[in-house]
């Protein structure tokens, strides 16, 4: 027995990274699995892998006839969407004197838009189908302010915001809204904007830079396998008492503060600036 035996499950984003591997995780647990994407091609290749338990469905999240299509052959090959994960995102990184109110809307109606329509989308067919569970990806950054994301973390505040109030609406009829908010994602989604991400050796020198106390992650990576156990988690009916919530998946991040010199070693950091430090901390 799976762990979504008998559920019909819409990914977005799922051509690759952690939407790949979400599909991947949900068809071997038993789900039937809608790979939605814009990337045709490797959207194809992601639904073919997963033999009868997968089709693949051109879908732009920001377009309602696309979201229509998309739940219409979902049931018309499996039968009503039961879970929906909202994992389709877009990333710019830049100061905010360098961010437009045109890149402001851009991430907002991709990020934003987007899950919002997803979840209007699914919930005709999950009130008929007794409930459902819908998964919204949000962000670390959607539970602190980023330097250099003001559009970024801005949208992924407000997915958490949309998800709460749907929760609210949707609990009614059995169907739950949660958030998961990981640290940071796929490597293709951060490589335009930090070569060489999401390395040891970069993360490191990246925080080594900062001076001072730095709040680190103990686990750096993406952790995209933790990721899609968790939305696992929340699209089975083990979590059926989870409802309205975030749930970090970030490596510690959030636990608190480390010392700097238990990171990268007191040899690394100039010596005054680890005695100013250390002085600091008492």
């Amino acid at each position: 027995m799976g762990r979504l035996d008998g559920k019909v499950a819409i990914v977005t984003g799922s051509a690759r990274g952690t939407g790949e591997i979400i599909a991947r995780l949900f068809a071997a647990e038993g789900a039937k699995v809608i790979v939605a994407d814009i990337l045709d091609d490797r959207g194809k290749a992601v639904a073919e892998a997963l033999g009868d338990a997968g089709v693949y469905v051109h879908l732009d999240i920001t377009k309602e006839e696309d979201w229509s299509r998309a739940v219409k052959e979902a049931t018309r090959k499996f039968g009503p969407p039961t879970v929906l994960v909202n994992n389709a995102a877009i990333l710019f990184v830049a100061p905010m004197s360098e961010t437009s109110a045109e890149d402001l809307d851009r991430l907002y109606r991709v990020n934003v838009r987007g899950a919002f329509l997803g979840m209007k989308a699914v919930t005709e067919p999950m009130k008929s189908s007794g409930g459902g569970s819908i998964v919204n990806i949000s962000s670390v950054s959607g539970l602190e302010g980023t330097a250099n994301c003001i559009a970024y973390s801005a949208s992924k505040w407000a997915v958490r915001g949309i998800s709460r109030a749907a929760a609210m609406e949707l609990g009614v009829f059995g169907i739950r809204v949660n958030t998961v908010c990981p640290g940071p994602g796929s490597q293709e989604m951060g490589q335009a904007f930090h070569p060489g991400f999401p390395s040891r050796e970069a993360y490191k020198e990246a925080r080594a830079s900062r001076g001072g106390l730095a709040r680190l992650a103990p686990r750096p990576g993406t952790g995209q396998e933790t990721v899609a156990q968790m939305i696992l988690f929340l699209a089975s009916d083990e979590s059926y008492y989870c409802h309205g919530s975030d749930y970090s998946v970030d490596g510690g991040k959030f636990a608190g503060n480390v010392p700097l010199q238990y990171v990268v070693g007191p040899a690394a950091l100039d010596p005054d600036a680890t005695a100013a430090q250390n002085a600091g901390l008492r």
